[in-house]
């Protein structure tokens, strides 16, 4: 067959490109294929000790020995079917014993509220000591860090002093956790995060620490960081503005939707205002490689047994909503949350594992059946894979037996073409 176009006027067109795939690249290389933890745990930094994560653990446990001492009881509790929750109920229960948090965050902030200064800096300083002495006894869960007071006038040096404080205690035991991560909270202005990213590679040089070591994630709670007054999307700026720190955005659900007004009673993660805010997020954040939080309910599992069933059926119900929306991640403040959140998480992945397995195995065989999947959802079956993978709800086996692939396989499905055109994970 002939061509009008040349060779040359190919070439042309790349080089009028090049600058426009090396920018979108950067900007977006897709989403990271590493473990995302399935909630973070915020716990005020005067409460911190080396043994938290077993308490909470051992607090868990109890709640259940309590208010539902077997699968079929917990079942009742949350409202799911007897045989899912007796499916995942071994699991939830190891979970519970070997590893309860997946992400503990150490609150400066609103958690901790306003202390004496020479209080603030004893309990940062011990705070640091306990994650060390948490990680040489092999407890300390996979992602750590500090949720620090922010940025804005009044509480901008005490945030920094915390965090600063904090790494060097953290540094003076030892190295710095792999999965460390600082929180800035209440951001409203890009400026706030350019500050933050100078404040990071300050404290690398001064505490010896490669640089880009430290990221942190944007906490989206005023209506500032949704949109801003020029009426653009203030939250894609922010990312930007992070120059590759930001690690993820996490929804502050009560101080956001307090913001607007909203009556207490109807501030909740399932309020049509929270949802449009985290709708911004998704787009914002999709195939930048930063991750997406969804918030908390402050309806906690106290009380006597009526009492925390409910809180359990409510807690369990919106995680599955989370989930199903794309939010793979929460947030839990109270030990008696874990079973709900690990129940409502395994649930999600379990139930639907044989249907992704069969579609992602006919895709790799190029069969046609009823649902014709395309590259990109390939991508997104092999995403769902990994992550029920990563948390404990899935085996590696069982999804070779399902989808005929392993994880490495997995891992180059869920990733995007490069420049160069070949597949791989962010």
């Amino acid at each position: 067959m002939n061509t009008a176009l040349t060779e040359q006027d190919l070439a042309a067109v790349d080089v009028l490109l090049a600058g426009d795939d090396r920018r979108r690249q950067a900007r977006y290389p897709g989403e990271s294929l590493t473990r995302q933890p399935v909630h973070t745990v915020y716990v005020p930094a005067d409460r911190m000790t080396s043994t938290l994560p077993e308490q909470w653990g051992e607090a868990a446990a109890a709640a259940l020995a309590t208010h539902a001492a077997d699968a079929a009881a917990f079942a009742t509790a949350t409202g799911h079917g007897a045989a899912d929750v007796e499916d995942v109920w071994a699991a939830l229960t190891r979970k519970l014993s070997e590893e309860p948090i997946e992400d503990l965050r150490i609150d400066l902030e609103d958690g901790y509220g306003q202390r004496a200064d020479d209080d603030e800096d004893e309990h940062a300083v011990a705070a640091g000591r306990a994650i060390q002495v948490a990680a040489e006894r092999g407890v300390l869960p996979p992602y750590v860090g500090v949720r620090i007071k922010s940025l804005e006038a009044p509480t901008r040096r005490r945030g920094i002093r915390s965090l600063d404080l904090v790494l060097g205690a953290v540094l003076a035991g030892g190295q710095l956790p792999a999965g460390w991560i600082q929180t800035l909270p209440k951001v409203t202005s890009t400026s706030q995060v350019t500050a933050m990213v100078e404040v990071c590679a300050r404290l690398e040089r001064a505490h010896g620490l490669p640089e880009g070591r430290l990221r942190f994630e944007v906490q989206v709670e005023t209506p500032q960081a949704i949109l801003g007054p020029d009426g653009t999307a203030m939250v894609a700026r922010l990312i930007e503005a992070a120059a590759g720190r930001c690690s993820a955005l996490h929804f502050g659900t009560y101080d956001y939707t307090a913001a607007l007004g909203i009556a207490g009673g109807y501030q909740a993660m399932d309020h049509p205002a929270a949802d449009h805010a985290k709708a911004t997020m998704q787009v914002a954040a999709a195939e930048t490689g930063v991750r997406l939080s969804d918030g908390s309910t402050n309806v906690l599992p106290v009380g006597d047994t009526r009492a925390v069933h409910a809180a359990w059926r409510l807690h369990a119900g919106l995680v599955r909503r989370s989930l199903e929306r794309g939010f793979y991640q929460g947030w839990d403040l109270h030990p008696a949350q874990l079973p709900t959140r690990f129940l409502a998480t395994f649930l999600f992945y379990r139930q639907d594992r044989e249907a992704v397995g069969r579609r992602l195995a006919g895709y790799l065989r190029g069969a046609v059946g009823g649902v014709l999947d395309e590259p990109a959802t390939a991508r997104a079956l092999a995403s769902f894979l990994l992550r029920g993978i990563h948390c404990g709800a899935l085996t590696a086996e069982e999804v070779l037996g399902l989808a005929g692939t392993d994880v490495e396989g997995l891992i180059v499905l869920a990733g995007r073409p490069g420049l160069d055109g070949t597949m791989g994970a962010c």
